[in-house]
C-alpha cells in the first residue's frame, strides 16, 4: 500500500503522516507501543490507527485535544472491556493538559452512567498509569 507523501500531494500532509505526527503528540511514547506492537501480527491495522483515529478524527477542528481525551476517557471507561486502550488515554491525557483530579473526577461521573464497576476499573487503571510515571508500584486490586 503506498501513500500520498507531502512533495505528490501537492505539500499537504498525508492523512498517514497527519495520524503519525497526531498519535506523537498525544499518545507518546504509550501510542507507539501500541503501534509497534503490531508490527509482526497487523501492520496494516497500524496504519490504519494513524490514519482514522489520529490522521482524521483526532486532526478535525472543532475540539481541543484535551477535550477529545475528556471524550475518550469517558467512553473507554464506560466500555468497561478496554481497559489497556483506557491506560493509555489516561496518559494521553495528562499529555494534553489534563490534570491527575480532573482524570479522577471524568473517572467517578462513569459511575453515575455506566455503574459503579465500570468507575471502579477506570479508577484502578488511572492509579495504575499515576504510580507508573510516579516510578511505584500501584497498591490494591489492578
Amino acid at each position: 500500500m503506498t501513500h500520498l507523501s507531502k512533495i505528490e500531494s501537492g505539500g499537504e500532509e498525508s492523512r498517514l503522516e497527519r495520524g503519525q505526527r497526531a498519535l506523537a503528540d498525544i499518545d507518546g511514547e504509550a501510542g507507539h507501543k501500541v503501534v509497534a506492537a503490531l508490527a509482526d501480527i497487523a501492520p496494516d491495522f497500524a496504519t490504519y490507527v494513524f490514519e482514522f483515529p489520529f490522521g482524521d478524527i483526532y486532526s478535525r477542528p472543532g475540539l481541543d485535544l484535551r477535550s477529545r481525551e475528556v471524550a475518550t476517557i469517558a467512553a473507554l471507561a464506560a466500555m468497561g472491556n478496554a481497559a489497556p486502550q483506557l491506560k493509555v488515554h489516561i496518559e494521553a491525557g495528562l499529555n494534553v493538559g489534563l490534570t491527575r483530579d480532573e482524570i479522577v473526577e471524568i473517572l467517578i461521573q462513569m459511575a453515575v452512567y455506566a455503574g459503579f464497576p465500570a468507575a471502579l476499573n477506570g479508577l484502578f487503571a488511572a492509579k495504575e498509569v499515576f504510580a507508573a510515571k510516579d516510578g511505584q508500584r500501584p497498591q490494591g486490586p489492578a
